[in-house]
């Protein structure tokens, strides 16, 4: 099966968009050749661009404390476990100071490093890191692979704690899904929303289906088409069978 996620706020849409770039840049700082640790940079230069909106930092610090005050009205119910609640409950506890730590503008340890901003703005010009344009990032790049692991951890750590917030939102997000089992008739499905809420939608098919989903949503319908996946000159096309798959609801 595979599951395609579709954020239906700009809020999850910046989570999610965050939570793939830490991700992308973890995996490339672990790795060993230049070039990967060149991709880890990027992502962290993203990372600083998409997570440096004034209310990130507070918007994840109310979630949390409000999530915190929802399980916490959840103890002596004998349908939850009381050390699963306070582990979950640390968890938020701990992030929640973390993130209170930093003082200041996100990743300021990067903006007041001019070496790594001359790199980030030569990024920008398409082919601009060649080893002519900044002589410096060049031999940093011929440096052992632990100084440059070191060097990419050590940048990265300041930035660790708004991950550690967005993954415990998503956690609770995800986790908070209704699924339902439906059928896209000649391929798309329509569903009136009666004014709910909703804040991610997950549709699942079986990963042999041929076909993706496109999805439009509001407050009023959810629209959901499956189409081929464009390649080349070929534009998408709609399928024409009926199309089993999944629907699930996530809300905080």
């Amino acid at each position: 099966m595979i599951s395609y996620e579709f954020p239906v706020n700009e809020r999850i849409r910046t989570l999610l968009r965050l939570e793939d770039l830490y991700d992308r840049t973890a995996f490339f700082a672990s790795r060993e050749h230049p070039l990967e640790h060149h991709a880890a940079l990027l992502g962290m230069f993203e990372i600083m661009e998409v997570a440096s909106r004034a209310d990130l930092k507070s918007d994840l610090l109310q979630e949390l404390e409000r999530q915190r005050q929802t399980l916490e009205a959840l103890r002596d119910n004998p349908q939850i476990s009381e050390e699963a609640l306070d582990m979950v409950l640390a968890d938020i506890e701990q992030t929640h100071a973390r993130l209170l730590e930093p003082t200041g503008k996100f990743a300021q340890h990067l903006r007041e490093n001019e070496w790594l901003m001359a790199i980030k703005q030569r990024s920008s010009i398409p082919g601009g890191v060649c080893e002519f344009d900044l002589p410096s990032y060049f031999y940093w790049q011929q440096q052992a692979v632990s100084v440059r692991q070191h060097a990419l951890q050590s940048w990265l750590a300041p930035m660790l704690s708004i991950k550690d917030g967005i993954d415990i939102v998503l956690r609770i997000l995800r986790n908070s899904a209704k699924t339902f089992p439906l059928v896209a008739r000649g391929g798309a499905f329509q569903q009136m929303s009666g004014g709910k809420t909703v804040q991610l939608l997950v549709v699942t098919v079986t990963n042999d289906l041929g076909y993706v989903p496109e999805l439009s949503a509001n407050k009023y319908a959810i629209n959901i088409r499956f189409v081929t996946p464009a390649s080349g000159s070929d534009r998408p096309k709609q399928c024409e069978h009926d199309v089993d798959f999944t629907l699930a609801f996530c809300n905080l």
